[in-house]
């Protein structure tokens, strides 16, 4: 039964196809034959009046062999698409056109509709009446075919399951539950919400990829602190990432207001706020914050450290008897490092993105611990340029997180002004990293590792490594200016380590 009569303009459709798209579909439905459908989420975004932003299109069976047709048509590449599904991925001259057929053995494109997610996605409209050539000139609206109340549901602003089965059958539409919500700034009907609370734990039997990929789609919204603060209420997101639990309820020393888990997900919101203006929060050196925050992997990346930079405080928690019961967290940046490493291995983070995360998880507190020095005013060069070193690439990441972890804890016994703190610290880096240390990489190295061998007659080996890092560094400090200079402090640090030359017999 359709729930309500909507239509969309033809003109709408057609705008969609270009003529190229429009001939080849005509030609394979031409020689395939059967209905072919508009459906999912371009009909819902056309009845929002926005873009879609590709094509998803339905037919009876034989996707795939559709897809392939039309990929030769097109000289477009093809995608098969999941491993039980009959459905490809046709990509041409710059537009995605997905195609699948029906599914779960549904025998008409409304009782396909019904086995769908959500009621906003369960929407479709036919379209082969406008593949002819040349197109009709006016014609009439497509009626929407709307079995599960998905319009009124778009009208109402509301994410709602297609029927009681639709979680069970496909667990990982638990966490498209919320991914919709974000996308499109819905509410979740409250039915809705108890199935997922009932179900939650058949997340677990998803594969991790298809999890991951869901993840990132709700972290890469702008409300994802919102949307994992609803996930945890339902008790979705301890089955995903359990760890997060053992924060709940966990106190912390009085320079933060919220537990381990408030904290978490505040500092995840401050960074939501930092990433859409970078330059509010470090006015002297904005351009550089907006330059590091290009790639939208690095604004995702560091959402995610956000959220998990505090995951080791649990399992470090301790209390100083001999501070009046002080709540103490040693060590927690590299536990909670190791414990994300793990996190992401569940996952299947790419090496790339667990590393980067975990460099910054670990790290997390050398920006304040640097502005401790500095607030004294006994902040050296060296101390500076060791800093940019250790930091390498996560330098601007490195301070954007302790920017939200700071604005994250308004406890009463807070350093007062360290937001802008960090700032200073940052332009005053970014400073000694132009003046001494881009200077001093830009230019050939004082020694070589050769130069160790043939001139020290060393033997290759760890302290190649500490030598050439210590040359580079007084370089960088102005503590040694010429090779010469630089052979001198390799010969103390190889009599220092006590290592033996190599000289030939």
């Amino acid at each position: 039964m359709q729930q309500g009569a909507r239509s969309i303009d033809a003109e709408q459709v057609l705008a969609l196809l270009p003529d190229w798209l429009r001939a080849a579909l005509a030609a394979v439905r031409a020689e395939f034959g059967g209905e072919l459908y508009l459906s999912g989420g371009v009909v819902r975004d056309l009845l929002r009046g926005q873009e879609p932003t590709d094509i998803d299109l339905t037919v009876a069976a034989g996707a795939r062999t559709w897809a392939g047709r039309l990929a030769t048509l097109t000289q477009g590449a093809l995608v098969p698409l999941g491993r039980e599904e009959d459905a490809a991925r046709v990509v041409s001259r710059g537009v995605t056109i997905d195609i699948a057929s029906f599914r779960e053995g549904a025998r008409t494109i409304a009782e396909d509709l019904m086995r769908r997610d959500l009621t906003v996605n369960a929407l479709a409209c036919r379209i082969d009446p406008l593949l002819a050539d040349p197109p009709p000139l006016s014609a009439a609206p497509l009626a929407v075919l709307d079995p599960t109340g998905g319009g009124d549901d778009l009208n109402l602003g509301l994410i709602r399951v297609t029927g009681v089965e639709s979680l069970s059958s496909d667990p990982l539409r638990l966490l498209r539950v919320f991914r919709f919500a974000a996308l499109l700034g819905f509410a979740i009907e409250t039915e809705t919400l108890a199935q997922v609370g009932r179900q939650g734990h058949l997340v677990k039997t998803v594969a991790p990829e298809r999890v991951a990929y869901e993840l990132d789609l709700i972290m890469a919204t702008n409300v994802a602190a919102t949307t994992m603060e609803a996930m945890a209420a339902s008790g979705l997101l301890w089955a995903v990432i359990p760890e997060l639990a053992a924060g709940i309820g966990m106190a912390q020393p009085k320079s933060h207001h919220l537990d381990v888990w408030e904290h978490s997900l505040e500092a995840l919101r401050q960074m939501e706020r930092i990433v859409a203006t970078p330059d509010a929060f470090f006015p002297a050196c904005g351009e550089e914050m907006i330059a590091s925050l290009q790639d939208p992997r690095q604004r995702l990346r560091l959402k995610w450290a956000a959220l998990l930079h505090d995951l080791g405080k649990p399992a470090t928690m301790g209390l100083r008897e001999d501070k009046g019961g002080r709540i103490t967290f040693y060590n927690h940046d590299r536990v909670g490092a190791r414990m994300f490493a793990e996190l992401a291995l569940r996952l299947r983070w790419s090496n790339e993105a667990r590393a980067w995360v975990s460099r910054l998880i670990e790290g997390h507190m050398r920006p304040f611990h640097l502005a401790n020095v500095a607030r004294t005013g006994s902040l050296t060069l060296r101390a500076a340029i060791r800093m940019l070193r250790a930091a390498g690439d996560t330098l601007e990441g490195l301070f954007l997180l302790a920017m939200a972890d700071s604005l994250a804890g308004q406890g009463t016994e807070r350093i007062e002004g360290m937001e802008g703190e960090l700032a200073e610290l940052y332009r005053h880096l970014q400073r000694i990293k132009a003046e001494h240390v881009t200077p001093v990489r830009s230019t050939p190295p004082l020694l070589t590792g050769r130069d160790l061998i043939d001139r020290l007659h060393l033997p290759p080996g760890p302290l190649f490594k500490r030598i050439l890092a210590a040359i580079e560094e007084a370089h960088m400090t102005g503590e040694v200016g010429d090779a010469e200079g630089a052979l001198r402090l390799a010969k103390t640090m190889a009599a220092q380590e006590g290592a033996a030359p190599d000289v030939p017999r």
